[in-house]
């Protein structure tokens, strides 16, 4: 098993918090659908190999993955939870394809393609993502997209 693992149970508001943990490139089983509801981070790893890298997202009301473009990586989302618009298209100018998401929903995004996708609900987005090659570095957790938009400058 792999996956988020439990960490403490705080007493004081009875939730439980857990540590993000990128099991790559080590043969793995999760329960992807606990894993994607529990997460609170805007983005972390938990598998990344050589081919292939899975993240899970929690994207605010009101916020969003950020307009991006992978050139030589397809990517794969399926939202477990909420409700927001995947926008897709050529140029970053001009994103034509544009539609509504929810629970259950899969959205391919082949390479060199410009997309976002935009939290439309007052709940968090929960998302799982597959790059094919891996986009982000192994062990990658961004609590927040501005972390994530910082520490993608450097990468």
């Amino acid at each position: 098993m792999c996956g988020l693992k439990e960490v403490i149970t705080l007493f004081t508001n009875h939730q439980t918090v857990f540590h993000d943990i990128d099991n790559g490139p080590t043969p793995c089983v999760m329960n992807i659908k606990k894993s994607t509801l529990q997460n609170h981070n805007y983005r972390a790893a938990l598998w990344t190999g050589s081919h292939l890298q899975l993240t899970v997202m929690s994207i605010p009301a009101g916020g969003e993955v950020g307009l991006e473009i992978h050139e030589d990586t397809d990517q794969f989302f399926y939202v477990e939870g909420g409700v927001g618009k995947a926008l897709m298209g050529a140029d970053k100018s001009s994103l034509g394809f544009k539609k509504l998401v929810e629970r259950g929903d899969a959205i391919f995004i082949p390479a060199g393609t410009w997309h976002n996708i935009v939290n439309l609900g007052k709940r968090p987005l929960k998302l799982y993502s597959i790059y094919a090659p891996p986009h982000h570095p192994h062990g990658t957790v961004h609590k927040t997209k501005l972390e994530a938009d910082e520490q993608e400058h450097h990468f």
